[in-house]
């Protein structure tokens, strides 16, 4: 307590979207700016969706979209913990029985330039919260061009093949995958059918944002 009230005192946490201090029980993002962030409710995959549930909590919209960017493009990396925070609140949504956790992959050379991979670090704080493993055996085979601006055709035939799992995965029932924004869905259910190939019964998705 007296360490945390030190280091409230020196360094107090500031709210990512406006700079305002917060107070407690905020942490990362204060009321005013949680209130005013576009929640939008999730609706159950499609049938045809190799996702047993499909959970993003936020719109694809300001100020969400400009703060994934940030985190992405230009490693405001203070972004991370805030998403993370909203992400294990979105996860109290998921089936009971997820017994471990899959982010999204990067490509060994776009992780490399960009020096870290977001969904590595949205995901560990997930992990943490459902008690569960965080793995990294699916792989991302060959380095994709970026989604940004694709078609759902053009989305799909992008990450045919993309992905591939390494090691045995069958000890898991339940995979959740954990990426930062769901567009069409193309990537989520490409890594989810890599999965099932290699022997996972169920796979949910978490993101923090979805297109719409």
């Amino acid at each position: 307590m007296l360490l945390r009230a030190f280091e409230n005192a020196v360094m107090p946490r500031r709210c990512v979207f406006c700079g305002l201090r917060t107070r407690a029980p905020e942490r990362f993002i204060c009321a005013g700016c949680a209130g005013d962030l576009p929640t939008i409710a999730s609706p159950p995959p499609p049938e045809s969706s190799p996702l047993t549930c499909d959970i993003a909590p936020l719109a694809y919209a300001f100020p969400i979209d400009a703060a994934i960017k940030a985190l992405k493009f230009r490693r405001r990396l203070y972004y991370a913990p805030a998403f993370a925070d909203l992400l294990c609140a979105a996860a109290d949504g998921l089936p009971g029985d997820i017994d471990s956790v899959q982010p999204v992959p990067l490509h060994w050379r776009r992780r490399w330039s960009r020096g870290f991979n977001q969904a590595v670090e949205i995901a560990i704080p997930v992990a943490r919260r459902l008690r569960v493993p965080l793995i990294g055996n699916v792989r991302r085979k060959r380095a994709t061009p970026f989604q940004s601006g694709l078609s759902a055709k053009e989305r799909a035939q992008n990450l045919r093949s993309a992905f591939t799992v390494k090691g045995d995965v069958r000890q898991y029932r339940h995979v959740l995958i954990v990426d930062d924004v769901i567009t069409t869905g193309t990537t989520v259910q490409q890594v989810a059918l890599a999965l099932q190939r290699a022997g996972v019964n169920n796979v949910s998705a978490l993101a923090i944002a979805r297109a719409v």
